[in-house]
């Protein structure tokens, strides 16, 4: 009897080879195999189906996409294309969304998801943004939407700022200028890892001496950090609302407006490297546990024996009174 196949294009470096090989090996158990390496920059698409070195995607059941650091434009573009052929991890729809952080923060918003405050508008229309920064007493942060790594982020210290920025906007590609307001706070932050809607993981990153940006690209560090109930509940919603199968979450304490704020949902996060293992990060192999269970619960979905668990979403805003309270059952 032929195996049922999965592809996996994942990351190689920082322990990336050595955790794709784990879950090979767990998959292999399940009687699914692998075909890893299939990195869509090689791929062609022609007479209703999608190639990659040789091998016809369309004999797949899953693809399982896991490499950030080497995504291109158009990788991401037959992504779409494979998500409309068999199931994907992460589906496309919520991958596309938590790359644009504007539609990402205004899809929380819209759930009642504690998220950051923002203002996005036509690059010509300055006026608005200069009126939002007054609210803001002057501060903001300007972001690509699109942007990872802490790449391209500029901080607005007073209203005049604008008119220095005005320049930069007018050559830049995108006609969108989106700002998120400052939020007061200890400089650290919370990364929770969700897969599958459970937890998996809690840890944080601290801005370097004399900086705000916690990013480890901008020189923050990794930080141990306990998986406060309240922030592990605010990282399911979001990772719930988004639609991802697999999540990092970043969320900061909001010191002026006394909670805990989503600044970013992310789809394709970090396991740790053999670094952060040694300094304490341990958990890699539940992370490796759910993504084969998800994997094969819809590879073999005949053949999982599902439990039923009710998930609370009285917080989402199902219409304009925001007075709704639904609930919803998720197979586990």
């Amino acid at each position: 009897m032929t195996r049922k196949q999965v592809g996996i294009w994942m990351y190689e470096n920082s322990g990336g080879s050595q955790i794709q090989q784990k879950m090979v090996d767990q998959l292999r158990e399940r009687e699914i195999e692998s075909v890893c390496g299939l990195n869509l920059a090689e791929a062609s698409a022609k007479d209703g189906t999608v190639f990659c070195q040789g091998k016809d995607l369309s004999e797949l059941e899953l693809f399982f996409s896991y490499n950030a650091g080497e995504q291109t434009p158009y990788q991401v573009y037959l992504y779409q294309t494979i998500d409309s052929m068999m199931p994907m991890i992460n589906n496309y729809t919520s991958f596309a969304l938590t790359e644009d952080k504007f539609r990402t923060a205004h899809k929380l918003k819209q759930a009642g998801v504690s998220a950051t405050d923002y203002i996005v508008c036509n690059r010509d229309n300055l006026d608005q943004v200069r009126d939002q920064l007054i609210a803001w007493e002057g501060q903001a942060i300007c972001k690509p939407v699109d942007g990872w790594g802490g790449n391209g982020i500029i901080k607005l210290e007073h209203t005049r700022d604008i008119d220095l920025l005005a320049p930069f906007l007018k050559a830049h590609a995108s006609h969108q200028f989106y700002l998120e307001r400052v939020i007061q706070n200890d400089f650290s932050d919370y990364r929770i890892d969700i897969v599958d809607g459970k937890f998996v993981a809690c840890y944080g990153r601290k801005a370097a001496a004399g900086s705000w940006k916690t990013n480890i690209s901008s020189g923050g560090h990794v930080i141990l950090r306990e998986p406060l109930p309240e922030v592990v509940e605010l990282a399911q919603q979001a990772a719930f609302v988004t639609g991802l199968e697999i999540a990092g979450v970043d969320i900061i304490y909001d010191i002026e407006k006394q909670r805990y704020v989503v600044i970013e949902v992310n789809g394709i996060p970090a396991f740790a490297t053999p670094e952060q293992e040694a300094f304490g990060l341990n958990f890699n192999d539940t992370k490796i546990n759910y993504i084969v269970d998800l994997i094969d619960r819809n590879v073999n979905p005949a053949q999982s024996q599902s439990k039923t668990t009710t998930l609370d979403t009285s917080f989402i805003h199902l219409n304009s009174n925001h007075s709704n309270t639904q609930q919803v059952e998720i197979s586990l």
